[in-house]
C-alpha cells in the first residue's frame, strides 16, 4: 500500500501491499461470511428435504447457528491476534474453516450440518475481526470509515451475485456442491492472504494474554461511551439485516410464489447496499461518518414507517417489496462500516480484543433480535418490516445517548484520543 497521508503513522512491515490489492483482500476476507450464508438461501428447501426437516422455519437454523458460532469466534481470534500477530492466528482459522464447509458438504443428518455449520461460523470469525484489525492497523476515524466502505462496496458484491450462483449449482449438481465450492475458494483466499498480506501488527503494539489485560480492555471499551453506544447500535441496527436473511427465501417462495426471480431480486436488494457503501466512501471524508450514518438511521425509520402503512393497507406487492426494501438496505450501508469505525477510534494497542468485542457484541445482539424476526415469519412481509422499524428506532435512540444529544457533529481530529490498552504483565 503507497503512503499516503490517511494511513496509520505505525510502518509495522517491510514489504507492502498495493492499496487496491489490500482493499480487495480484505473485502474477500469479510466476504467469507456471505460466501458461506447467500449461496445457500435458494437451497435450503433441497437441504431441508434431504435432511428430514419437517418444519419450514426450522432450515433457518442453518442460518442462525452458524450467526451464533460466528459470535463465539469474534470474542476469542482478536485477543489472539493481539499476542501472536495477525497473519499467523489469521491463516489457522482460515484452514479450520475449510475442514468445517467439508464437514457440510458431507453431512448426513441435520444434527451434524448444524454442528459443522456452528464450527464453521466460530472459525469464520477470525476472518472478520481481524479484516478489521488490520485496518484499524493502518487507519483511524474517517479514513477508516472512508476504507471500510470501499471494503463494503466490494465485498456487497458477493451477495449481489450468490444467490444466482447458487442457484446455478443447484441447475447442474446437488446442493453439497455449494460447500465444496466454498471450501475451494476460501482455499484460493487462505494462499492468496499467506502469499501477498505482510504482518501489519507492530511489534510493540502486542498485547501479552492475561485476564487482568483483558479485562482492562473490556472496562476501557464499555467505559468509552462513543465505543460501547456505536458497538450496540451497530447490532441493534444490523439485527433488521439478519432477519431479512432469515426471511427472505420464504417471503418470495411462499408469499410472492416468485422463486424464479429470487436472485435476481435479491440481488437488487443486496446491490443497493453496495451502492451505499461506494457513495459513503466518497462523502465520508467530507461530512463524517457520524453525520452520515446518523442521518440514514433516520431514512432507516423513515422508509420502513413508510412500508408499514403500505403493509397495513393491503397495497402490499412484490415490486413495493422490492423497491422500500431496497431501500432499506442501502441506508444500512451507511451505518455499517460508519457505525464500526466510530467505535474503534480511540484504539491503537489492544486493536484486536476491541474488534473481538465489537464483532462479537453486534453479532450476538444482531442475531438474537434477527432470529426473533426470522421465527416471526407467518407468511406475509409485516414481522420483518416492523422489525426494521423497530431496529432502527431503538438504534438511534441508543445513538442519542452515546453522543450525549449532540447528533450531526463531528469531532475535531485532535479529538480522537487513543486509549492505550496498556497489559497487566
Amino acid at each position: 500500500m503507497t503512503a499516503s497521508p490517511e494511513t496509520s503513522a505505525s510502518a509495522s512491515t517491510k514489504k507492502d501491499i498495493p492499496f487496491r490489492e489490500f482493499v480487495l483482500l480484505c473485502a474477500c476476507l469479510i466476504a467469507m461470511n456471505a460466501m458461506s450464508i447467500d449461496p445457500m438461501l435458494p437451497a435450503l428447501p433441497d437441504i431441508g428435504r434431504d435432511l428430514a426437516v419437517t418444519q419450514p422455519n426450522d432450515r433457518q437454523l442453518i442460518i442462525s447457528v452458524y450467526f451464533l458460532g460466528l459470535g463465539v469466534g469474534s470474542l476469542i481470534f482478536g485477543v489472539l491476534s493481539d499476542r501472536f500477530g495477525r497473519k499467523k492466528v489469521l491463516g489457522i482459522a482460515m484452514a479450520l474453516f475449510i475442514l468445517a464447509s467439508i464437514a457440510c458438504a458431507a453431512a448426513q443428518s441435520f444434527a451434524m450440518m448444524l454442528t459443522a455449520r456452528a464450527m464453521a461460523g466460530f472459525f469464520a470469525g477470525a476472518s472478520r475481526v481481524i479484516a478489521v484489525s488490520i485496518i484499524r492497523d493502518r487507519f483511524r476515524g474517517d479514513a477508516m470509515a472512508r476504507v471500510m466502505s470501499l471494503i463494503f462496496a466490494v465485498f456487497m458484491l458477493i451477495p449481489v451475485v450468490a444467490p444466482t450462483f447458487g442457484q446455478a449449482i443447484l441447475w447442474i449438481a446437488p446442493w453439497r456442491w455449494i460447500f465444496w465450492i466454498l471450501a475451494i475458494l476460501s482455499t484460493l483466499i487462505l494462499l492468496w492472504m499467506l502469499i501477498r498480506l505482510p504482518e501489519t501488527l507492530a511489534p510493540e503494539n502486542r498485547v501479552p494474554i492475561s485476564v487482568p489485560s483483558l479485562l482492562r480492555t473490556m472496562g476501557l471499551i464499555v467505559t468509552t461511551r462513543s465505543s460501547i453506544g456505536y458497538m450496540l447500535a451497530s447490532g441493534v441496527a444490523m439485527s433488521g439485516l439478519i432477519g431479512f436473511i432469515l426471511s427472505i427465501q420464504q417471503i418470495f417462495f411462499d408469499v410472492f410464489d416468485a422463486q424464479d426471480i429470487f436472485p435476481l431480486a435479491f440481488a437488487v436488494q443486496a446491490g443497493s447496499m453496495g451502492i451505499g457503501s461506494l457513495v459513503n466512501s466518497r462523502l465520508v471524508s467530507r461530512f463524517g461518518a457520524r453525520r452520515l450514518s446518523q442521518g440514514a438511521l433516520l431514512g432507516l425509520i423513515l422508509i420502513n414507517m413508510v412500508h408499514l402503512a403500505v403493509i397495513l393497507a393491503g397495497y402490499e406487492t412484490i415490486i413495493s417489496f422490492i423497491v422500500l426494501q431496497s431501500l432499506t438496505m442501502l441506508t444500512v450501508a451507511f451505518t455499517a462500516s460508519n457505525f464500526s469505525a466510530i467505535s474503534m477510534e480511540p484504539f491503537s494497542r489492544g486493536a484486536g480484543a476491541a474488534s473481538s468485542f465489537q464483532s462479537f457484541l453486534t453479532t450476538a445482539v444482531s442475531s438474537m433480535f434477527g432470529s426473533l424476526v426470522g421465527l416471526s415469519f407467518d407468511g406475509t412481509t409485516l414481522p420483518l418490516t416492523v422489525g426494521m422499524l423497530t431496529f432502527g428506532a431503538l438504534s438511534f435512540l441508543i445513538i442519542y445517548w452515546a453522543e450525549r444529544g449532540k447528533l450531526f457533529t463531528r469531532p475535531h481530529h485532535g479529538a480522537l484520543r487513543d486509549v492505550e490498552v496498556e497489559a497487566v504483565r
